[in-house]
């Protein structure tokens, strides 16, 4: 059942947003070659338990899992989404994502960014920028009163346009009363086709990868890696939809990345 939202709950849910967007913009220099994913989770719960939130993730069994672990996801490479943070240091041309989401008095936001560690290659480089731009087609295709596939459409044509595979096992999702929400959102045009309405609140995150579009899961439960051990770069934006707009939720963090 997809649950609406009426103005004064968007308005929570934009401020728990930007507290989020706050937060990464602070991480953002601080992850670079040589970093310790564990420790930049460790920094991301200090940072949201001092502005007075919550790490939405953290304890999160989605469904039955295995509790994760950690505030953040962190996925480098060939790892798509759900990265579980360890002590292995970041290495100069990695391809690091970050996922979080923050519980502002029980309002939740969500985004994600990959980053480009140091020197990268072009392949690197040139999917990292097709990803932010499917990220904003499928904005761009938000509308009330047309259906959310389109959304989909925008994103997968604009990333097998470029010769890339796009995740279709993992997709976007509602927010805002709970980390994850119907209706679905996903990348590859298949399944329920719901009418966008006003009052609807999604996270739009296009995965879009080096090489197929399949994927798996690890042992550890939670972190998912391209099928075929390519690279994958993940974006995501939550998105509020009014009767005459779209409202990206979340500031622009692609301005503080050498994209």
């Amino acid at each position: 059942m997809i649950r609406l939202k009426n103005e004064k709950q968007i308005d929570s849910i934009r401020k728990s947003c930007k507290m989020l967007s706050a937060m990464y913009r602070e991480l953002i220099p601080l992850v670079k070659p040589g970093s310790r994913p564990v420790e930049i989770d460790h920094w991301v719960r200090d940072w949201i338990k001092r502005s007075g939130g919550k790490p939405a993730y953290l304890g999160y069994t989605g469904g039955g899992k295995v509790p994760f672990p950690a505030a953040m996801c962190i996925s480098i490479n060939d790892e798509v989404i759900h990265g579980v943070p360890t002590k292995e240091r970041i290495r100069d041309g990695d391809l690091v994502s970050l996922d979080c989401g923050i519980d502002l008095g029980g309002f939740i936001s969500d985004q994600a960014l990959s980053l480009e560690m140091g020197r990268v290659s072009k392949a690197v480089r040139d999917i990292n920028i097709t990803t932010v731009e499917c990220l904003y087609r499928g904005i761009t295709a938000v509308k009330s009163g047309d259906r959310l596939l389109q959304i989909a459409r925008a994103v997968e044509g604009h990333a097998k346009a470029r010769g890339y595979g796009v995740v279709h096992q993992f997709c976007g999702h509602g927010v805002g009363f709970d980390i994850h929400e119907d209706p679905h959102v996903p990348n590859v045009p298949r399944g329920a086709n719901p009418r966008m309405t006003g009052g609807m609140v999604i996270a739009i995150e296009p995965m879009i990868n080096l090489g197929g579009g399949d994927v798996r899961v690890l042992d550890d439960g939670w972190t998912v890696v391209t099928a075929d051990g390519k690279l994958s770069s993940h974006w995501e934006h939550t998105v509020a939809i009014f009767p005459d707009r779209a409202e990206i939720l979340t500031d622009p963090l692609e301005s503080f990345v050498d994209l």
